[in-house]
């Protein structure tokens, strides 16, 4: 890979660094652009979420308050986390490079759809889990988060906003702590993704820890105007832009 082009993704993991200190989203634009560098779509989801990775654990740390009142939900939710991201992470290492540039798109459209209607589905879940519920349906949401962990190894965008969603079904309201477990879980479903990559060989390291470097640049300088930027605003150049992606590679698999 060119200069020029490790450049470019610099500043494209610095831009995906940025969006996600203000917005999330981030990946909407990092893993397209790997693809349309040339790397293979798995190697590129691969280097995406290695590249991604350390921003993510490292905002961990901001969180150990709200994380040290909910040593339960953290035990309950590892267990998953972990398991579900190895087998989302082996189930794309079983998956044939032509199979999934196919679908590609698709993964790309639900990702859209479930960021562009985040408000509404964590406002849905909240009335759901206002009931609170017996342990079955406990059961059946531990469930279902266990689908969305596969999911997040598997491709990951849009994982955050699922597992708010389900965080909310379990009566969760405190938006602060629900984040906090949020980001946990997201770090251990990527970090155990990222440790099945590495041992697959298929992370390419020149541009992921380019890409690293790019996104910890980003997310400083995005949480450094956070408060000064509107993430509607974000939001809606996020989605704008991820539609065109998925718009375009629709045609491009045509």
């Amino acid at each position: 890979m060119t200069f020029i082009e490790l450049s470019m993704l610099f500043a494209v993991a610095a831009a995906a660094g940025a969006i996600n200190a203000v917005a999330g989203g981030g990946s909407f634009i990092s893993f397209p652009a790997l693809v349309l560098a040339g790397v293979p779509p798995i190697s590129a989801n691969a280097t995406n979420t290695t590249a991604l990775w350390p921003g993510s654990a490292a905002s961990v740390g901001a969180y150990r308050r709200e994380l040290a009142h909910q040593r339960n939900e953290i035990f309950l939710f590892s267990g998953l986390s972990l398991t579900g991201g190895l087998l989302g992470a082996l189930l794309l290492l079983r998956t044939r490079e032509a199979v999934f540039a196919q679908l590609i798109p698709y993964l790309l459209l639900l990702a859209t759809l479930v960021f562009a209607a985040s408000p509404w589905l964590t406002r849905m879940a909240r009335q759901l889990g206002a009931d609170g519920g017996g342990w079955f349906r406990r059961a059946g949401i531990l469930t279902l988060y266990l689908g969305i962990a596969v999911y997040g190894g598997f491709f990951g965008a849009g994982l955050g906003i699922l597992t708010l969603a389900a965080l909310a079904l379990l009566g969760q309201e405190n938006i602060h702590e629900m984040n906090a477990l949020k980001t946990l879980q997201a770090t251990l479903v990527n970090g155990v993704a990222v440790m099945a990559f590495v041992l697959a060989g298929v992370v390419q390291w020149p541009v992921a820890l380019v890409m690293t470097a790019g996104a910890i640049l980003g997310g400083y300088g995005g949480a450094a105007v956070a408060r000064r930027i509107d993430p509607r605003l974000v939001r809606y150049a996020v989605l704008a832009f991820s539609l065109a992606l998925t718009v375009y590679f629709f045609m491009r698999t045509a």
